[in-house]
């Protein structure tokens, strides 16, 4: 896997755009992350937002009493989600490839939650990710992981809605690899259609072609 990473620049124009503020807006792919997430989320749970980008997710943990703090390394994204929020989190701006990324930061968390992280960056780069994430994980705390799946139709129209924003997708194998060998234990994984109707066919069909796929997982 090449170095993907692009730079906090290119996140803030991206974050600047006016047609990703689609992004803070309700999906039916949020509506099933928040179904996966939502055993977690509980009131004075502490939650780490990580690469929060627009924010949706912050807030939604935000309105369910959770202690949340929103990390970003792009200043535009962390904006956004101050406006979102109206101050009800902590918004964070650091790089979760920083060395001293766990000392910088003096406290735990019950759930990190990371949705289109990942895929920006290279292999090596995805383990010292997991690597940080797991030192500010609480020893009874739930890291869960939300990636784009290579097999969905999605990776085909991806580029004219994140123009400039390069990412490699997984498949399932790959992402309960990534967690396993940074000593994680995958304790559910799975994937999320995202079809436009009540009933879409998470058990028959998300683990192979739905827009994303997740992990669950404890150190």
């Amino acid at each position: 896997m090449t170095n993907l990473r692009p730079q906090a620049e290119d996140w803030d124009h991206f974050w600047s755009l006016d047609q990703t503020k689609r992004f803070t807006q309700i999906s039916c792919s949020k509506q099933r992350i928040m179904t996966v997430l939502d055993p977690f989320i509980k009131p004075g749970k502490s939650v780490l937002d990580a690469g929060c980008g627009s924010g949706f997710f912050s807030q939604y943990f935000a309105d369910r009493g959770a202690q949340t703090v929103a990390l970003d390394y792009s200043s535009e994204a962390l904006e956004i989600v101050k406006r979102l929020t109206q101050g009800r989190v902590e918004a964070w701006q650091k790089d979760l490839l920083s060395p001293d990324f766990s000392t910088s930061i003096d406290r735990k968390f019950d759930v990190i939650f990371s949705d289109g992280l990942l895929e920006h960056f290279s292999g090596e780069e995805q383990n010292r990710i997991l690597t940080n994430l797991r030192s500010v994980l609480k020893s009874d705390g739930v890291i869960v992981t939300f990636v784009p799946n290579q097999w969905s139709p999605w990776q085909i129209i991806r580029p004219f809605y994140m123009p400039g924003i390069k990412e490699t997708p997984f498949i399932l194998s790959q992402l309960d690899s990534l967690h396993e060998r940074n000593g994680l234990k995958v304790i559910r994984s799975g994937g999320v259609n995202v079809l436009p109707i009540k009933c879409s066919p998470e058990k028959l069909f998300g683990k192979k072609w739905g827009m994303l796929l997740f992990v669950i997982a404890r150190p």
